[in-house]
């Protein structure tokens, strides 16, 4: 079968960084189903997996952790899908990704695609919404119930990529006031096309933006990149008893101690942990795909697809790893179909 791999780590500039491949196709068993990609959608986790580096793989690694597809077989022990059924899922990092042709996946954290979404449309969705429930409502304990949350708010760092666009969706749904961070006019246009009710400069301090706004502190900040460069701000926004969730890599240790006065608790958000550890609640990802598949069919829910790159190729998916890697993005870049 077709895929797009790698067996160097190299800068994107560099054709061999990304490269066409043929693989043998992968058969289904266990709880795993064997599904026939038509989309795929890029992610930050691409580029960082892709990163320069010294290893070297014998067979090629493939990437992506944004898929929708049909179902072609299940394994012996699956319960949730059969062949023919129209599927959307993140995969798991421990494993291949799904840039090829056909892709194997343990049903437990694949969704219902979204009837009436197309795939393009459907592939934008998984990582982004998984990251962005599993943050706001099991890491940062946000309640759904609407009428729990008025009068508090929420600050969105980095609104307008992937995880934010789906994070403003949610929070408003959940009845939370969203200020979303934004310095372009684009991306300010994009967050509140979400549904953000205000929008902040990420390169002005946070505090006194808010302050401007009519908020002295915050109760929830999720913070999307550039944790560091924040996180002392954040430390002043954040309110007493708050929480802070984020999802990069900070190049230093954080200083904790700035949060120890306001007893606030700082959690990481990431979208594997479920499937890396193989732990006991892997089909809560399952659950809450199909949740967000119904919010979707229910017009509650809108796709954050910005871009469509052509077919799946090397090419196209070296053009997309570029243009994550600019960190000017705005919603997902998603490519379709082989050729």
């Amino acid at each position: 079968m077709k895929a797009v791999g790698l067996t160097r780590y190299l800068p994107i500039e560099n054709p061999e960084s990304l490269v066409d491949v043929v693989v043998e196709k992968p058969r289904a068993a266990g709880r795993d189903i064997l599904v026939k990609v038509i989309a795929i959608s890029v992610n930050p986790v691409d580029t960082k997996v892709r990163a320069p580096k010294d290893s070297v793989e014998e067979a090629p690694k493939i990437l992506g952790w944004d898929v929708a597809g049909i179902v072609e077989e299940s394994g012996p022990d699956c319960s949730l899908f059969r062949p023919g059924d129209e599927v959307f899922y993140a995969g798991s990092i421990a494993r291949q990704g799904g840039n090829s042709e056909y892709h194997l996946v343990d049903e437990r954290i694949v969704g219902r695609k979204p009837a009436s979404l197309n795939f393009a449309e459907a592939a934008a969705l998984p990582l982004t919404s998984i990251t962005a429930w599993e943050a706001l409502f099991t890491r940062m304990s946000i309640s759904k119930d609407s009428g729990a949350n008025q009068e508090k708010s929420l600050l969105i760092i980095g609104a307008a990529g992937g995880v934010g666009s789906i994070a403003i969706q949610l929070a408003k749904q959940a009845g939370l006031n969203v200020i979303g961070t934004a310095s372009r006019s684009e991306t300010v246009d994009w967050v509140k096309s979400m549904g953000a009710d205000y929008t902040i400069n990420h390169h002005e301090p946070l505090l006194p933006q808010l302050e401007a706004i009519g908020f002295s502190s915050v109760p929830y900040i999720f913070c999307l990149n550039a944790l560091e460069k924040h996180w002392a701000g954040i430390s002043e926004a954040i309110s007493p008893q708050g929480v802070v969730c984020a999802i990069d890599d900070p190049d230093s240790p954080l200083n904790l101690k700035l949060l120890k006065q306001k007893s606030a608790t700082f959690v990481w958000e990431f979208m594997f942990t479920r499937s890396l550890y193989e732990t006991d609640d892997m089909i809560e990802q399952h659950l809450l795909l199909n949740q967000i598949a119904d919010a979707v069919d229910h017009q509650k829910l809108k796709t954050t697809l910005a871009e469509v790159l052509g077919p799946i190729s090397a090419e196209n998916l070296r053009q997309a790893h570029k243009l994550l890697e600019s960190n000017r993005t705005i919603g997902k870049v998603v490519l379709e179909n082989f050729v």
